[in-house]
């Protein structure tokens, strides 16, 4: 009898390895290989901008108030994602919000407060690159705050992030998840590109040594504030130009809009120049190096 249901365990176990291995190979084969092409991302990004464009005005038209915050570790792709999202609309509409280090009238206040204002009105997609996830994160494993604090801010989050969708914002959070192989490649990328040169930091080097101390802060971090209200979504960076596509693309996907049917263009006539003659003044004409 023994010897008989160790053998169906051993037989049950076998099959549930084969089956596990062939679910693998399955994602192996589904999942793209390779860095995508400029070419194949410009034409996808194109048809995403025109999506974008869409969205804006029917955020206008509507009134609604939309709220983004990209977190992730140093290098991941934060500013290239956001880049490609505003690249095509109106600043007035998308509006970015990168805040520097807090000044000392700032530090005085409730945390949470320097970042609140920066919250969308109605017809406004505010964009936080970092935010206030900063003292879950930064802050944390860079001593510039304590635990005592770091606790009180996951307790609270949840409750303040309540507020936020209560009151009418649709709050969307994306933490861009990137290898250890893929940081080193792009920070040294930093270091030696002289386009490249402002974005690499002292705190960027201090930050890259503490790898395992980031991953911890960012495991509380969802443990707390990972809520139904406003949960985290997360994508894969390695691959920059892809993350940014799929990243657009489940923007859209979240946020509700319609096409709004469009005014045709028609160009009034031009004026006739009743006699004007163009002056024969001095001009400083830049030099035409190109």
């Amino acid at each position: 009898m023994k010897r008989t249901t160790k053998k169906r365990a051993t037989k049950k176990a076998t099959k549930k390895a084969a089956t596990k291995k062939a679910v693998a190979k399955v994602d192996a084969a589904d999942a793209p290989t390779g860095k995508m092409k400029f070419k194949e991302y410009e034409a996808e990004l194109d048809k995403l901008h025109v999506e974008l464009v869409k969205l804006q005005r029917w955020v206008v038209a509507k009134g609604m108030k939309v709220c983004i915050l990209f977190e992730g570790r140093d290098g991941a792709g934060k500013g290239g994602t956001i880049k490609a999202i505003t690249d095509r609309v109106s600043p007035r509409v998308f509006r970015v919000v990168a805040l520097p280090a807090p000044t000392e009238r700032e530090k005085s206040q409730m945390y949470l407060q320097r970042y609140i204002k920066h919250l969308p009105a109605a017809g406004e997609i505010v964009i936080f690159d970092r935010s206030w996830y900063n003292r879950a994160g930064v802050e944390r494993v860079m001593g510039f705050t304590d635990e005592d604090h770091v606790r009180e801010f996951l307790a609270m989050v949840p409750m303040v992030e309540t507020a936020i969708v209560k009151s009418g914002v649709q709050l969307i959070k994306y933490w861009l998840e990137v290898s250890e192989e893929e940081q080193t490649k792009r920070l040294k990328d930093r270091a030696e590109d002289g386009r490249k040169l402002w974005k690499l930091s002292p705190m960027d080097m201090k930050s890259y040594s503490r790898w395992y101390d980031y991953s911890r802060a960012r495991d509380d971090m969802f443990a707390a504030t990972d809520t139904g209200q406003a949960p985290w979504y997360v994508a894969r960076t390695d691959d920059k130009r892809r993350a940014r596509l799929n990243i657009i693309q489940h923007l859209l996907d979240h946020v509700h809009y319609e096409d709004l049917p469009k005014e045709k263009v028609k160009f009034p006539k031009r004026q006739k120049s009743h006699g004007y003659v163009e002056p024969k003044y001095p001009y400083k004409y830049i030099e035409e190096r190109y």
